[in-house]
């Protein structure tokens, strides 16, 4: 049967034709104001530095300013939910950090779901975390720490910024592969837990190489051992934590994120971008002052990655019987 074509029927497919580059034009015209750049993280923690890091020169080459805005309420939840519920036109993301997966893994009852609550652009950066004590602190390795959690159950004191957070998953997975038993203190932010750490009120200070290595190499701290699956570039004298403890390996990061259902053509603009500048010497050098180093991905290989930390994470809770939220 043929339909038979009337005027009205051509001006449907003149104003479908006409309409149908506008997709990728508005990627070409993205951005068309400030971009917010949400952080969950205080000034001068991992993220926040990164963040400015990468932020400054991507904000000249798109060509438009971006706000970085911290956010710490709810050790990031609420940063992340400004970023799930916001308007998905590439004006706003999240500085998305390794503690997300625990996090979320640690809920209930998710606001959104882990996975699909985002568009995922890619990962930035990677760094272990750093086991490390006061310069004059009686222990003298990291196995000499665990013989004495082993000596003392819940004696050793160690700092975590909130239940569940990745300083505590991360710590009590070790904890469990070597029959230790510490105890975590909670602190909001590392400035607060150095502090009691140097005036010997928490044993050990567990922090990422990007806040950690500075005070180390100021000799603010001793480094026990690193969280990283092999000896670091960048403290290639620190033992990693598998010497000691087999099959415990954990790499750090930093990634972005943006709205679900953010138009694809502007997430990969974004991806391409980024990789672009994590590829300039510039950067390199600075992240490596940072004490991290460029890990640029794919948009689908950073989702892949998160799903399986989020995995993993949520075994670990589930073993180690830590309440969920």
């Amino acid at each position: 049967m043929t339909v038979p074509v009337t005027r009205r029927t051509l001006l449907q497919m003149a104003g479908a034709l006409a309409a149908s580059p506008a997709a990728p034009l508005a990627a070409q015209d993205w951005p068309s104001r400030p971009i917010r750049f949400v952080v969950g993280t205080l000034p001068g923690g991992s993220a926040d530095v990164i963040a400015r890091i990468v932020g400054e020169p991507l904000s000249e080459r798109i060509k438009q300013t971006i706000v970085v805005e911290n956010n710490t309420q709810g050790a990031g939840a609420v940063a992340q939910q400004l970023v799930n519920k916001a308007e998905p036109d590439g004006h706003t993301m999240l500085m998305m950090t390794a503690g997300y997966p625990p996090q979320m893994a640690m809920k209930k009852s998710p606001p959104f779901d882990a996975i699909d609550g985002y568009s995922f652009v890619g990962m930035l950066c990677g760094y272990p975390f750093v086991y490390a004590v006061k310069p004059d602190s009686p222990i003298t390795s990291f196995k000499d720490l665990l013989a004495r959690a082993k000596a003392n159950p819940g004696k050793v004191t160690y700092n975590i910024n909130a239940k569940g957070s990745i300083y505590h998953v991360l710590t009590k997975w070790i904890e469990m592969e070597a029959g230790v038993d510490m105890t975590p203190i909670p602190y909001r932010g590392s400035g607060p837990a150095f502090a009691d750490v140097l005036a010997g009120r928490v044993d050990v200070m567990v922090d990422p190489a990007t806040t950690a290595f500075p005070r180390i190499q100021a000799g603010q701290l001793r480094v026990l051992a690193l969280s990283s699956p092999e000896r670091f570039p960048l403290m290639p004298a620190a033992p990693t934590v598998q010497e000691t403890v087999p099959g415990i390996s954990f790499m750090s990061w930093l990634g972005l994120v943006m709205p679900p259902k953010t138009p694809p053509a502007i997430v990969d603009r974004l991806n391409r971008t980024t990789r672009d500048i994590l590829a300039t010497p510039d950067i390199q050098k600075k992240l490596v002052t940072a004490g991290s180093a460029a890990t640029p991905t794919t948009p689908a290989e950073m989702r892949e990655k998160v799903a399986a930390e989020y995995r993993r994470w949520s075994k670990i809770i589930e073993v180690a019987r830590i309440d969920r939220q």
